[in-house]
C-alpha cells in the first residue's frame, strides 16, 4: 500500500480542520493510516497558521518524552531508596525522575525533528503550498495510506474543495475532484 499525499483547499478558515477531524476518525478507526496531517488556513491579513498538527511537534514531542523520561527515572531510582526516610526516598526519586525527564524531553524533541524532515509534512512545504491558498481560506495537508479509497472518498462527497498538489495519479487526481465537488 503506497503513501499518499493530497493536499485540498476549502472556502473559509475553518473547512480543512473540519475535514483533518473527520481523517482523524477514519484512522483510529482503522479505515486510514494517517502518516502525517496539518490543517491550516490564511488569515485575512495574509498569514499562514497552523490549525491542527496530527504529528507532534517538536515542543509536543518534547513534552511527552519529559513525561515518559520522568516515569522511567522515578520507577528506576524506586528500588534504590529502600531503608531511607521517606524525605530522602522521595528527594532520591525525585531527583531521578527530573534528570530522565530532561533527557526524555531532549530526545522526544529531537525524535518529532527528525520524523518530520523523513517522513511527515514539513512546515517549509506547507508555507509553499500556503502561498496557493486565499486569505480566509483554508487546506489541509494528509500523509495517508488506505486499502480502501473508495471508502475515504466516499467520506468526502460534496466537501467541497480544490486539490492543489498530490502524488495521485492524473487518474485518481480527477476522480477525486468529481468526488469532492459531487452534490
Amino acid at each position: 500500500m503506497a503513501q499518499d499525499m493530497i493536499v485540498v483547499g476549502f472556502k473559509g478558515p475553518r473547512r480543512a480542520s473540519e475535514v483533518l477531524s473527520e481523517l482523524q476518525k477514519l484512522d483510529q478507526d482503522w479505515a486510514i493510516d494517517l502518516d502525517d496531517a496539518v490543517s491550516a488556513y490564511r488569515t485575512d491579513d495574509g498569514q499562514v497558521r497552523i490549525d491542527q498538527s496530527v504529528q507532534a511537534t517538536r515542543g509536543q514531542g518534547a513534552s511527552l518524552g519529559a513525561l515518559a523520561g520522568g516515569l522511567l527515572g522515578a520507577a528506576l531510582a524506586a528500588p534504590f531508596t529502600g531503608g531511607l526516610s521517606v524525605a530522602a526516598a522521595a528527594g532520591t526519586v525525585g531527583a531521578a525522575a527530573a534528570g530522565a525527564g530532561i533527557v526524555g524531553g531532549a530526545a522526544g524533541a529531537e525524535h518529532a525533528t527528525d520524523w518530520k524532515k523523513k517522513y511527515g509534512i514539513s512546515d517549509d512545504f506547507v508555507a509553499q503550498v500556503g502561498k496557493l491558498v486565499k486569505p480566509g481560506d483554508s487546506a489541509v495537508f494528509a500523509l495517508l495510506r488506505t486499502a480502501n479509497p473508495d471508502l475515504v472518498l466516499e467520506k468526502f462527497r460534496g466537501y467541497g474543495g480544490q486539490i492543489l498538489r498530490t502524488n495521485l495519479s492524473l487518474r485518481e487526481t480527477v476522480r477525486a475532484q468529481r468526488t469532492l465537488d459531487a452534490p
